[in-house]
């Protein structure tokens, strides 16, 4: 698959369909949005602004880039994009374009193992176009995705916005992908095509076990697997990725303890006996499961 530019973006302010000028987004209300000199476009008003300077730090964006980049989470990644190019093979044909959006792209590695993976994946046959986005909230986060990408041929559409209020137009997207995110289904389905899909990825039960055990005196009791089907969506399928994870080192360990919400939850004693950790053997569990828009 070919990668091209990702162009149903909506203004944030009016929710008009944005058109691209040179490195401008601009409405047919005037309000414009300028592509920084490091690719991507802030699509996230103030008033959508809970804090100043919201979502993942620099710090935080910084360990999950190197953890990713170690290929810790790789066989995640490859069960997401085998899941969303066969949607696409299904759903394309005649070199037509499937759109896929990030929802808290974080630092876009996913994205690009998706991009990476399609290119490799229709080498030969070349049947449709990717066209990819990532948002996130933090400024932080989209900076580093951006300056990732080769400038002259970006994989990715990067764009600083809220999952409240995705930057998208109605019914253009094929596919959502929502990775250990916060999911907004009611935005989610707005977006999407009839027929498109939301790849949920989730924590599973064994998720970092023998992390929690050392940062938490004890763990709460587990919540079922049988997720409530969301508004707008029906059951599609499900499929649990599952295997040992060695970390060594202690910058391994606190890279994965701060790209997780348990660096916030545990206390300053479990986070102490977290640093103390030279190395760690953990589970990783977790569940992929895919929602069809109704």
């Amino acid at each position: 698959m070919s990668i091209s530019p990702f162009q149903t973006l909506a203004c944030p302010l009016d929710g008009e369909t944005l058109e691209l000028a040179g490195n401008v987004w601009r409405c047919v209300a005037g309000h414009s949005f300028d592509i920084a000199k490091q690719g991507y476009v802030n699509l996230l008003p103030v008033q959508q602004k809970r804090s100043q300077d919201p979502g993942d730090s620099k710090t935080m964006v910084a360990a999950r880039q190197r953890f990713l980049d170690a290929g810790h989470y790789q066989p995640i990644a490859l069960a997401v994009s085998n899941a969303i190019l066969s949607h696409a093979g299904s759903k394309t044909a005649n070199k037509e374009l499937f759109s896929c959006l990030d929802a808290g792209c974080g630092e876009g590695y996913y994205l690009r193992q998706l991009a990476y993976a399609g290119q490799l994946a229709n080498a030969s046959t070349n049947s449709s176009s990717l066209a990819l986005m990532g948002v996130d909230i933090s400024k932080w986060a989209v900076l580093a995705a951006a300056k990732q990408d080769d400038k002259q041929a970006p994989l990715s559409s990067w764009v600083v916005g809220s999952n409240a209020h995705l930057p998208v137009q109605a019914g253009t997207v094929d596919s959502v992908l929502c990775m250990f995110g916060f999911p907004v289904y009611s935005e989610f389905s707005r977006v999407l095509k009839a027929g498109g899909v939301l790849l949920q990825v989730e924590a599973g039960p064994d998720h970092l076990r023998e992390l929690r055990e050392i940062i938490y005196p004890t763990l709460k009791p587990e919540r079922s697997n049988e997720a409530e089907v969301p508004e707008g969506f029906a059951y599609q399928s499900s499929e649990n990725v599952r295997y040992t994870l060695a970390l060594k080192g202690a910058e391994e360990v606190a890279d994965l303890l701060a790209m997780t919400p348990h660096l916030y939850r545990a206390s300053a004693e479990g986070r102490a006996r977290a640093a103390a950790l030279e190395e760690l053997v953990t589970t990783v569990d977790v569940r992929v499961v895919q929602w069809l828009r109704v």
